[in-house]
């Protein structure tokens, strides 16, 4: 079977909720990325069979966003386009989906990403259909409610949202409050130390914003990175649930991004002109108790381990998805494996963001272009997935 190459990883920059983004369709940050990526790679854009696109917030502004959004970026109409949900799996979902369609010769080349915009997820109302007799209509929140409605409740009981799941993680596993900020300040400093360094220019491709009076601005560099938090200013923060770990600043944030990548056959390469960066080796999903969704990073790189017959000494770096402090610290007591020279180097979802779709393939961007810096090696990604699920995935340099 044809190894999956990967070509030209790029993402926007990831912008804070309500922050320089709020106003931006999450259509346009996919456009951005996939102009962007057909740019770079100089494929002629025939020859693209199809674009995976993820979006966990989806709505009907921009229905099927991965057709939607090649259409907008100007490819030709015979450029076929899905969408993918594995709520915070999504983009890493679209990648792999990509990579079976050219690895079973379904397609020789395809355009995979990720996009959400948190910021314009909308309200939404399920009792205005066929109208009501009296009274008024309830509105819910779509962020809040896909937290609150992610497992059947007469199963799994009631769980109010990943914030619970997260103090569960912590219960289970004794994790502290200073434990957790110490692990959320050391997100945003190398989050800051990475830009600083310029190691994140070549993976992030700016995003035009126009405002209500028509002036345009670039936005160039990621929002939400605070290189003056301290373990001793986050322990100021009151935390969410009375008594517990979790505050506003040792989880991730809400965001607004979008990264896409070229996935292509590798026997095609040649002929086609293109330069991979990377190979995918293989992937796995597995699911977990959704009390404890957290903890599915645990069991998709177990089961990725068995099939690939590696482990954490074959891997240069570790993308592990900061959901929050106490999880990612639960992860590494569950994998009993913590070495922190190799783990998310340049930040994750608590300096860097977490936008839900797009996080995927923005981890997949990072961890390419910093091993690509060090002249090789091998990644592994993975991440937590509301509802009780994990993603993981093996990668490595060209």
């Amino acid at each position: 079977m044809t190894r999956a190459a990967l070509v030209a990883p790029v993402r926007t920059p990831v912008g804070r909720f309500g922050g320089a983004l709020k106003d931006v369709p999450a259509v346009t940050l996919a456009t951005t990325v996939i102009k962007e990526t057909v740019a770079r790679s100089g494929i002629d854009p025939e020859r693209i069979d199809d674009v995976a696109l993820g979006q966990s917030y989806a709505n009907s502004e921009a229905p099927c966003i991965g057709r939607w959004a090649a259409l907008d970026a100007g490819l030709p109409i015979s450029v076929a386009g899905l969408q993918t949900d594995r709520r915070c799996g999504t983009g890493l979902q679209a990648l792999v989906t990509a990579a079976m369609m050219v690895q079973t010769g379904a397609a020789e080349v395809v355009l995979a990403g990720g996009v959400e915009s948190m910021s314009t997820i909308e309200h939404y109302t399920t009792g205005a259909r066929w109208g009501a007799k009296s009274g008024g209509l309830h509105l819910f929140d779509r962020l809040d409610r896909g937290r609150e409605r992610s497992q059947p409740e007469w199963r799994f009981g009631r769980i109010s949202g990943m914030i619970e799941t997260a103090e569960n993680v912590a219960a289970k596993y004794g994790i502290t409050r200073a434990q957790s900020d110490r692990l959320a300040a050391e997100s945003h400093h190398r989050a800051h130390a990475a830009w600083e360094a310029g190691r994140f220019d070549t993976e992030v491709a700016p995003v035009e914003v126009t405002d209500r009076k028509g002036a345009v601005t670039v936005f160039a560099r990621d929002e939400g990175i605070r290189p003056e938090t301290s373990a001793d200013s986050l322990g100021g923060l009151r935390s969410i649930q009375p008594g517990g770990v979790v505050t506003a600043g040792n989880a991730s944030q809400q965001n607004d991004a979008a990264a896409a990548v070229l996935v292509v056959a590798e026997d095609r390469l040649d002929e086609l002109g293109l330069e991979p960066i990377g190979f995918l080796e293989g992937w796995t999903a597995a699911g977990c108790d959704p009390a404890l969704m957290g903890l599915g990073p645990v069991a998709a790189v177990d089961k990725l381990f068995a099939r690939t017959g590696r482990g954490f000494a074959d891997y240069d770096l570790i993308e592990l998805n900061e959901a929050f402090a106490c999880q990612v610290l639960g992860v590494l007591r569950g994998w009993g494996w913590d070495d922190r020279d190799r783990l998310n180097v340049n930040g994750s979802g608590i300096s860097l963001g977490h936008p839900i779709g797009a996080t995927g393939v923005r981890m997949l961007t990072t961890a390419l272009h910093e091993l690509d810096r060090r002249g090789g090696g091998r990644a592994l990604l993975t991440m937590c997935i509301g509802g009780g699920q994990g993603m993981a995935a093996s990668v490595v340099s060209a």
